[in-house]
């Protein structure tokens, strides 16, 4: 049973772009989504400093233009991630403030404030935002608010989670679940649409935002959601297509003006706001123009463009998104004619093309516009917070199942993977495997905790490793049983326990390893299909030097026997000794030989080592019969 928190619990939607906060409403029974004091119900995840004050949310966003290089934007971008990641690099070239490298490699956006240099970092940025959006419940309820759910893309990694909770801290937050933001969509779609179903429903997530984009395929049974499947992207978005519009009118000025403004920051900011509004614009128009006096050196700038022209640039992206779409949909095994409803989430999922891509995709099935795809997410996290909290009654009996996205496991003898959790396993869970040792008298067993969907361990993502005393005996005697824990929020702890002894160690898996890129992830799986056939070469390849390794190991034991030794033919020993020998140098060399060498030594073995245990065994059956 999920552990109850006390007082009111909020619901926090912390967007890559714009975010947002709900609550649930006992006199109601539903999720009210609380505007800020603009009067929006969604607030620019946006902070900027100045001479004189840190602004968040709208008045950030309103002097972006005039202070560009101290207003901070795409926090959630650089959260949980590396500088030197590539996809770090390539977006400090278009964000107007300065990113720098700071400890551990980690991202530090640089900032004037006060008059002085001052280092943020990106999880402090979130906090400021989630500080805002709880200022905002707390003003709306009348009373302070400490307890909250907070949404991340379902491809979030575990650095990336941990930040997002380390930013709920800073805030001052007790955060009581991290939720996968389509989740937290179809808790919205459940409650509003199918609560209390009887029979059981397919609903397909469609979750494009601002700078992350995630799929996920439910099935909802009688306040049951479980999640079949995940897929998606965590730097793909709005933003994403306003990079392309604003890399289009800047070749424009260019070619009108022979000025290059790229290097102008002030400029860009006034372009990339003016794109963002043209990019609105475009989804209820054919047509709009970009109007910018003074853009740079007292130079106008007037242009249009057309919906056409939009969907040219970003066509790549959009076939992005379904190419996503259609690998969720292999993953959980479902053919797309079962899918009863697909739920658009996000403001980028309003772009016309997206719509009819998917559409189509869908063999021209109605897509599902009922729900607010802007307030979708911060309303299953409210509900989902209500569920945690004792300060609230008439809370719908959910039950969630989600899952995770990417198979773990350890590694075994050969350079094997084994998995302990699959991919898009229900979590939380925890699940244990039995090992044994692979040597005599081994005292040190390293485990190395792995994901992916490789079968060779080394080519997946090495999370962590420990070292773990045992006894030493001899190999196959001692039981190790390992340990994956997976909770609520996608975070995993690892322990090992050696059952004779009692000796027990454990890792929770932390920032410092280096979780994977979304980027790294898709790489994985997409070299997970194509070099199958060379996987499974390589797997029975180790399960044949394995194979071998075994046999040679109990036939060294029988040969120990004096009784058994005494009774061989000086011929057998000879061959058994010298094909053992031939076996050890094999394993022992670079193994780059072809399988079948280890499988015919193995059968050579197999029949010469049978072959004189007949005549022994006929030995002592002689003597007992005298």
């Amino acid at each position: 049973m999920a552990k109850k928190y006390e007082g009111v619990a909020i619901g926090i939607d912390l967007g890559t772009t714009y975010s947002c906060v709900g609550v649930w409403q006992e006199q109601n029974d539903r999720v009210e989504i609380i505007h800020n004091d603009q009067g929006n119900k969604t607030t620019p995840s946006c902070v900027a400093f100045t001479n004189t004050q840190r602004l968040i949310g709208d008045a950030a966003k309103n002097q972006a233009s005039s202070n560009p290089t101290n207003t901070v934007f795409d926090a959630k971008r650089l959260m949980g991630r590396k500088y030197s990641d590539s996809v770090i690099q390539n977006d400090i070239l278009l964000w107007p403030f300065k990113v720098i490298a700071g400890s551990n490699d980690k991202p530090s956006i640089l900032v004037s404030y006060n008059g002085k240099e001052k280092h943020v970092l990106p999880e402090e940025i979130s906090a400021m935002i989630l500080t805002q959006m709880r200022e905002i419940a707390g003003a709306f309820l009348e009373s302070p608010v400490k307890n909250v759910v907070i949404t991340v893309p379902a491809y979030f990694n575990d650095s990336q989670r941990r930040a997002t909770k380390d930013a709920g801290a800073i805030a001052g937050l007790n955060v009581m679940r991290i939720i996968n933001e389509p989740t937290a969509a179809a808790l919205a779609y459940g409650l509003q649409k199918r609560a209390n179903c009887v029979e059981e429903k397919t609903v397909f997530i469609f979750d494009l935002g601002g700078g992350t984009f995630d799929v996920s395929l439910l099935t909802i049974k009688n306040n049951v959601f479980e999640v079949k499947a995940t897929a998606g992207d965590t730097h793909l978005g709005g933003e994403d297509f306003d990079n392309r519009m604003v890399n289009y009118f800047v070749t424009e000025f260019k070619r009108k003006n022979k000025i290059d403004i790229s290097g102008s920051s002030k400029a860009l900011r006034r372009l990339r706001t003016a794109c963002e509004r043209a990019k609105r614009t475009l989804s209820y128009d054919t047509d709009t123009t970009i109007d910018i006096d003074a853009i740079y050196e007292g130079i106008d700038f007037c242009s249009s463009i057309t919906r056409a022209k939009f969907e040219q640039l970003n066509m790549d992206l959009f076939e992005k998104c379904m190419e996503t779409v259609r690998s969720c949909l292999v993953d959980a095994k479902m053919d797309k004619s079962r899918v009863d409803d697909i739920v658009l989430v996000g403001g980028s999922s309003r772009i016309p093309k997206v719509k009819q891509l998917l559409q189509d995709f869908f063999k021209g099935k109605e897509l599902c516009k009922s729900i607010n795809p802007d307030e979708a997410v911060a309303y299953g996290a409210a509900v989902q917070a209500a569920l945690l909290s004792d300060g609230f009654k008439n809370v719908p009996g959910i039950v969630l199942q989600d899952v995770t996205p990417l198979s773990l496991g350890v590694e075994i003898n050969g350079d094997l993977m084994d998995v302990v959790i699959p991919r898009n396993t229900s979590i939380p869970v925890r699940k244990t495997n039995t090992y044994f040792t692979v040597e005599d008298n081994q005292c040190i067993i390293t485990v190395k905790v792995y994901e992916g969907e490789r079968i060779r361990a080394s080519d997946n993502n090495l999370l962590g490793l420990f070292d773990f005393s045992v006894p030493p005996a001899p190999r196959d005697s001692l039981t190790i049983k390992e340990c994956f824990s997976l909770d609520e929020d996608g975070i995993l702890n690892v322990s090992a326990e050696e059952e004779t002894s009692g000796n027990k160690k454990d890792i929770t898996i932390t920032n410092k390893n280096g979780r994977l890129s979304r980027e790294e992830i898709e790489r994985m799986i997409q070299e997970a299909e194509f070099f199958k056939a060379q996987d499974m070469k390589f797997k029975k390849k180790a399960k044949a030097i394995n194979a071998l390794d075994d046999y040679l190991y109990n036939v060294r034991k029988v040969m120990k026997d004096d009784c058994v030794s005494s009774k061989l033919t000086a011929v057998d020993k000879v061959k058994i000794n010298s094909t053992m020998i031939k076996g050890k140098s094999l394993i022992d060399g670079n193994q780059q030989e072809d399988t079948f060498v280890f499988v015919d030594l193995l059968e050579e073995l197999e029949s010469i080592f049978e072959s004189a245990m007949k005549k022994v065994n006929k030995i002592f059956s002689d003597e007992e019969s005298d």
